[in-house]
């Protein structure tokens, strides 16, 4: 039975995600009902721990993460909170049985982002799988409907599909990320030294990335496809567009799909997946 509150908590969630995300947005209001509201409670819970360690300058960051971590395991205990994001957050864990590791994993990668500036190869693949990789299997979980074959099966196309995403995120964002935040992401790459070939080096990695996630895709029940298909056609756009851009430009400036194009995109895979062209 939804009570007001969990009603309530749910709109949140909703708001967190049309306000941050208007590509995540759209494409999630394209899955079944089911799929979006377990969708909404994950990224509004990623969504605020992001915020805590990216924007709230000036605060005691540390401590206000910490106090989110607390509170976030308490509420999955208890399965309530007075926190709508996490009262939220809380039944869609304990509804799709979303694992404690995949939370840590995330929790972890955030408490990174305020202690680490740089990476080498081992912590750069531990960072990428708790802060996009858990957060693509915490989505699985919910395409699955408890099937556990099917979760098995699409483990790793779910792992390579938020990979994809994260690091066409960091390549976007490599001039805020390392003149606000002062974080660099790749490994061995700082914003001085990136040139022709490290951009190659990276586009390679995403490249790999996305291929191994579309097949996972193809395979997602009808009522995730298209939102998932959506959002992959979306980061695939952004990608392409990041990889005619140098490397000099990039160090510049950050490279965006337009509103209009993203309609463009909208109404073309639309196409594409009820016609079985994916």
């Amino acid at each position: 039975m939804i009570t007001l509150f969990d009603l309530v908590s749910e709109r949140c969630s909703y708001a967190i995600t049309s306000s941050y995300s208007t590509s995540f947005s759209l494409a999630s209001r394209l899955l079944s009902p089911t799929f979006r509201r377990g969708i909404y409670a994950i990224y509004g819970f990623v969504r605020i721990a992001d915020e805590i360690v990216d924007s709230f300058f000036g605060y005691p960051q540390r401590q206000l993460l910490e106090e989110f971590k607390k509170d976030t395991y308490e509420a999955i205990s208890r399965g309530i909170s007075t926190n709508p994001i996490l009262h939220n957050f809380s039944r869609a864990v304990n509804e799709f049985q979303i694992e404690r590791e995949l939370i840590e994993s995330f929790l972890q990668s955030m408490e990174w982002d305020l202690v680490r500036r740089t990476h080498d190869d081992l912590s750069y693949k531990k960072y990428i799988f708790g802060s996009a990789e858990a957060v693509g299997l915490m989505c699985l979980r919910v395409f699955s409907g408890g099937d556990t074959k099917f979760y098995d099966e699409h483990y790793e196309s779910a792992k390579a599909l938020g990979s994809a995403f994260q690091k066409v995120n960091f390549l976007r964002d490599l001039k805020h990320d390392y003149e606000v935040l002062g974080r660099t992401y790749f490994p061995q790459v700082s914003l001085e030294r990136f040139g022709p070939h490290e951009k190659k080096i990276i586009e390679e990695d995403i490249e790999q990335d996305f291929t191994h996630a579309l097949e996972g895709i193809r395979e997602l029940p009808t009522g995730a496809k298209l939102g998932v298909y959506v959002a992959y056609v979306y980061y695939s756009t952004l990608f392409s567009k990041l990889k005619a851009t140098p490397a000099e430009s990039l160090r510049q400036k950050r490279v965006r799909v337009s509103d209009l194009q993203k309609l463009f995109l909208l109404a073309r895979s639309w196409v594409r997946c009820y016609s079985g062209a994916i």
